[in-house]
């Protein structure tokens, strides 16, 4: 699904009213849309809103939801914010034939009747601003949703020295299309903003969205289709990865395959003070469905590993106390000729020692050499070592885009720039170097970035604390070469497969498994505590998962 911007938005929206989707039907199915979602999670029979409407389309959207969920049952109160009802505001008029209550912000001194109201309601809905957010708030407005933040502190603060904190509740906050005060192209974010727990956009998802600090005002975002066609949006636009795009990705898993027909990985991995990080990549690359996996570690943490890892073959490595050596580049190269691999994997933990670097170049320059080559996917201390080389883009040759994983300390050492110019601008940074380097670049972090050197890019819908711990980065480097190696394999069997995709489809996959199994493990554990394996062992339960939403 694409990502827009405002004036994007606008544009299609345009196109819609001029195809026959007027604005009115599209306000109509907005505002019911919303009403539904609410419902889906918040029972009528349970729950108070209170509708807080401003004067425009967002305003209208929420008249619409609040009609909606009346008639569904529920019990709703609007207030209303410089909202001019007039005799063509027919959303208004069906409102009130309902006998909706409602109250002017204009007329409410001291906004005490908003107070009362907010501490009778179990949900806020925000239908005040949308998209048409362009300048600070201030004036009514900005006091208004101080108040609302006030009383909502208020609400649970008295309850707090009597009761548990996992009893203690406050109401929900619901925002239609975007939370009052995020900018939909920047991400800027008001400081008189009230954080969703819940936003319901429509036809697209909008860039201010994923980009913080707004995306932590928007909670859980639902995307409800309003009748404007996908493939209107511009090709050029940013993605971002749904279950059922992801589901269509997914690699075949023929009933009659063997470990052959999914592909087999070889991970160049691990070293004396990071013996587990090839075990955590080879976990997730198993995981994930690749048919064999190889670890090539070196030949004085050989047993350390092998203790821990069952499933996996291995290729000890001559090595200095644990570190790696040249001349074992040479060994590894020899085994990718004989067996055939389908995938490469190589830097998780492999350490920053000098001969560790000789390795790197002595394989790289080699790997070309071939018959065959393996695509190739580059973490971590592979990262490391490659930013020292310079030009290195232009020295090592590949058969197909190689596949980086930098987190942003690792790009902005590969770039030669800080880590805070990274953060600042990670679509920019990303997109531009995948072209430069002529690589697929996963720029980790909270909504990773997967960038193709043709300017494709998508974003990962995910920011999840439940990958923020020691080791999920082998865990996605291991898932994603797993699946280079799937549909390599699968390549080999249909020759139309187009290779050069491939790689930023596995990038793209198993990102997404990737992060849903971080959720899964967030939803089943404690906020803390979670541990890389833990989010391994939840790749097959997130593969399926987006399997039974396509």
């Amino acid at each position: 699904m694409k990502l827009v911007n405002s004036i994007q938005m606008r544009e299609l929206e345009k196109r819609a009213d001029a195809s026959g989707n007027s604005f009115a039907r599209m306000m109509e199915r907005a505002g019911t849309l919303s009403a539904q979602a609410l419902l889906d999670q918040y029972p009528a029979a349970d729950e108070s809103f209170l509708v807080f409407v401003g004067p425009g389309n967002n305003g209208g959207d929420g008249l619409v939801c609040a009609r909606a969920l009346h008639d569904a049952g529920a019990r709703v109160k609007l207030y209303l914010w410089k909202r001019v009802p007039d005799e063509n505001d027919s959303n208004w008029k069906l409102a009130q034939e309902r006998g909706i209550p409602f109250t002017r912000a204009e007329t409410d001194e001291g906004f005490v009747l908003l107070r009362n109201q907010v501490a009778e309601a179990t949900i806020l809905v925000d239908a005040l601003l949308g998209t048409g957010v362009s300048r600070p708030i201030e004036g009514i407005l900005k006091v208004l949703l101080g108040v609302v933040t006030s009383a909502l502190d208020e609400s649970t603060a008295g309850l707090a020295g009597m009761l548990p904190t996992f009893l203690v509740e406050r109401p929900h906050v619901v925002a239609i299309d975007l939370p009052s005060g995020l900018d939909p192209d920047t991400g800027a974010l008001d400081p008189a903003t009230l954080p969703a727990d819940l936003t319901i956009t429509f036809a697209f998802p909008k860039v201010g969205q994923f980009t913080f600090p707004g995306a932590n005002a928007v909670g859980e975002l639902v995307v409800a289709d309003i009748g404007i066609p996908q493939e209107w949006a511009d090709k050029g636009a940013l993605d971002v990865s749904g279950a059922k795009e992801i589901a269509s990705l997914l690699p075949a898993r023929p009933r009659d395959g063997n470990k052959g027909t999914f592909g087999k990985v070889m991970i160049a991995s691990g070293s004396l003070n990071y013996s587990g990080a090839p075990v955590l990549a080879a976990r997730a690359a198993g995981r994930i469905g690749a048919g064999l996996v190889t670890l090539a570690v070196p030949q004085t943490i050989h047993a350390i590993v092998a203790s821990r890892i069952d499933h996996a073959t291995f290729l000890p490595l001559p090595d200095r106390l644990g570190d790696w050596r040249p001349r074992g580049a040479n060994e590894l190269l020899a085994a990718l000729w004989d067996a055939n691999y389908d995938a490469l994997l190589v830097g998780c933990g492999l350490g920053r020692a000098e001969g560790t670097r000789e390795f790197l170049e002595r394989l790289l320059e080699n790997l070309r050499a071939l018959e065959n080559p393996p695509p190739l996917i580059l973490d971590a201390d592979g990262l490391n070592h490659l930013a020292n080389i310079p030009e290195w883009w232009r020295r090592f040759e590949f058969s197909v885009p190689p596949i980086l994983t930098p987190h942003p300390g690792e790009m902005a050492r590969l770039l030669g720039v800080t880590t805070q110019e990274v953060q600042q601008d990670r679509v920019g940074v990303a997109r531009a170097a995948a072209a430069e380097w002529s690589a697929v670049v996963v720029l980790k972090g909270a909504y990773t970035v997967i960038a193709a050197p043709d300017g494709s890019i998508t974003l990962n819908p995910f920011a999840n604390p439940a990958l923020a711990t020691a080791g999920t980065g082998d865990v996605l480097a291991g898932a994603i070469a797993g699946l280079v190696a799937q549909y390599r394999a699968q390549a080999k069997r249909d020759p139309n497969t187009d290779s050069a995709r491939s790689a930023y489809n596995a990038a793209v996959v198993g990102a997404y498994l990737h992060a849903l199994a971080g959720e899964l493990v967030f939803d089943s554990s404690f906020s803390a505590g979670i541990l890389a394996g833990d989010v391994a062992d939840r790749l097959p339960q997130a593969r399926q998962e987006v399997t039974l939403a396509n």
